[in-house]
């Protein structure tokens, strides 16, 4: 996921697309050159597309992970869970950013999903339970 920063970065730089006007300053040096660099791209934005993904999907993971350690899980469960949606998220990125077509992207989302929802199942009943 912090990769995925780095990578939107150099798709910017080597596109020259930016989303600010002050992000053109070593692009250019006049404020019309400058404005021909604020556009959108089609490649910049799969990958910003595919970091928010990673944002929206390993954020809540890490919580409900955090919560899913302390409810005393079998260790080789959990480690199946985490190498789950650790793989299931790899392969997510380089799909979508390599555009690989559907349903592949897809698959990958909906096992990291189940892998957290499976994690949250467990907390519940074990909150519930307790």
């Amino acid at each position: 996921m912090m990769l995925m920063s780095f990578m939107t970065s150099y798709f910017r730089m080597t596109k020259q697309a930016f989303s600010n006007l002050e992000d053109t300053n070593l692009s250019a040096k006049t404020t019309e050159d400058r404005k021909k660099f604020v556009r959108v791209d089609p490649d910049v934005e799969r990958v910003r597309r595919c970091h928010l993904n990673d944002l929206e999907n390993i954020v809540p993971f890490v919580v409900i992970g955090l919560l899913y350690a302390l409810t005393g899980p079998d260790l080789s469960m959990a480690l199946l869970h985490f190498r789950v949606f650790v793989g299931s998220r790899f392969v997510h990125t380089v799909v979508y950013v390599m555009a690989v077509p559907q349903p592949t992207r897809a698959l990958a989302f909906v096992v990291g999903l189940l892998t957290t929802f499976s994690m949250a199942y467990r907390v519940l009943t074990t909150a519930l339970f307790l």
